[in-house]
């Protein structure tokens, strides 16, 4: 595979979530530009269908994968595995990039999938498919550079570090809409995402509550973003929340969230995928990290992307201390610093125990 204008069928194996894809974009870039005319399938979960129309740009495909035993994202089911198999193997790929992880449950699936060559990361003492196209799993790496230290591992030169997320007419005018509908002014609100797919990475309700109160107190609005899945936490914050902020989860598509995101002064969010949409987007942000590694997900400009861990955000006047550049009049900064220390008689009767 050197010659840049033959078209290869590649195939890239990645079955994770938001920000796991869009971690691997600079690599997929890097791809792209060498194998410009190459047709490349993303393999991924149901949701990503719809990540690869955005990403259009650099992928021609998607394919659905169906689960496979030890891989906890979808429920195995033999058949379906099976026809998965058979499926991917008829399609004849050049070259199927193993992108899921470091390859101790899934290289021998990539394997089975039929293609004249396969690429990717392997744990030293366990099964490497090819010494000169599986690199050793770089642990110590932030996940970004992982990818693309693969990539360079196999020759391909590479084209920058940034993520990137596109912005389509449809999510400019599905945004406008909801601007007009909540009278949001552009740089005047604060975004809060206090939803999390692993809950041993949401912070506390209360403590998003706390913040949102003060956030108000500074007459800026306070908006909750979520998912449809996230709606109930959602909802206990805003029911908290002394000055009630305006509670978008639910409301927003992924398109119009990430404008929603743009458009605000600051983005606070436990460290999820709307994290890297404002690390691609440049919002600024403070992401707190209590279950996951901040080097490895964290946003690699540490001004404009704070990162809280674990045994800072047990106080939430860090995170209020952390947003200070990011509020620029005096009146708002007093009011961060002398904002009162949390308490259990600052809470509804009812929320004490949350």
């Amino acid at each position: 595979m050197d010659v840049l204008s033959k078209q290869y069928k590649i195939g890239i194996f990645r079955a994770l979530q938001l920000g796991d894809l869009m971690v691997t974009i600079p690599a997929i870039k890097a791809l792209r530009r060498f194998y410009p005319k190459s047709h490349i399938s993303l393999i991924g979960l149901p949701w990503a269908k719809d990540f690869v129309k955005r990403f259009g740009l650099y992928f021609d495909d998607f394919i659905e994968f169906k689960g496979y035993p030890g891989l906890v994202e979808l429920p195995f089911d033999p058949t379906s595995s099976l026809k998965f198999i058979s499926y991917v193997q008829s399609l004849n790929f050049d070259l199927i990039l193993q992108f899921h992880g470091d390859g101790s449950i899934i290289n021998p699936l990539v394997e089975l999938l039929g293609a004249k060559k396969t690429a990717g990361f392997f744990l030293p003492g366990q099964y490497c498919p090819n010494k000169f196209s599986f690199l050793s799993y770089p642990y110590n790496l932030p996940e970004v550079l992982k990818y693309l230290k693969l990539i360079e591992f196999l020759g391909i030169p590479l084209q920058g570090e940034s993520l990137e997320f596109p912005i389509t007419n449809s999510d400019i005018n599905e945004f406008a809409k909801l601007k007009s509908q909540f009278n949001l002014i552009s740089g005047q609100y604060i975004c809060l995402h206090p939803g999390a797919r692993d809950p041993k990475r949401r912070w506390s309700i209360k403590n998003f509550a706390y913040i949102a109160d003060a956030f108000a107190r500074m007459k800026l609005q306070v908006v909750i973003s979520g998912s449809d899945s996230e709606l109930s936490i959602a909802h206990q914050v805003e029911v908290i929340s002394r000055y009630k902020p305006l509670n978008l989860a639910g409301k927003t598509t992924l398109g119009s969230l990430a404008l929603l995101l743009k458009n605000s002064r600051l983005l606070i969010s436990n460290d999820t995928g709307v994290s890297h949409i404002a690390d691609a987007l440049n919002v600024p942000s403070i992401i707190i990290f209590l279950a996951s590694d901040p080097n490895r997900w964290g946003p690699k400009d540490k001004k404009l992307h704070r990162r809280v861990c674990f045994n800072q955000a047990s106080n939430p006047k860090h995170i209020l201390l952390e947003s200070k550049d990011f509020i620029s009049s005096k009146r708002n900064k007093d009011i961060l610093e002398n904002f009162p220390n949390i308490s259990s008689a600052y809470l509804p009767l009812e929320y004490r125990q949350i």
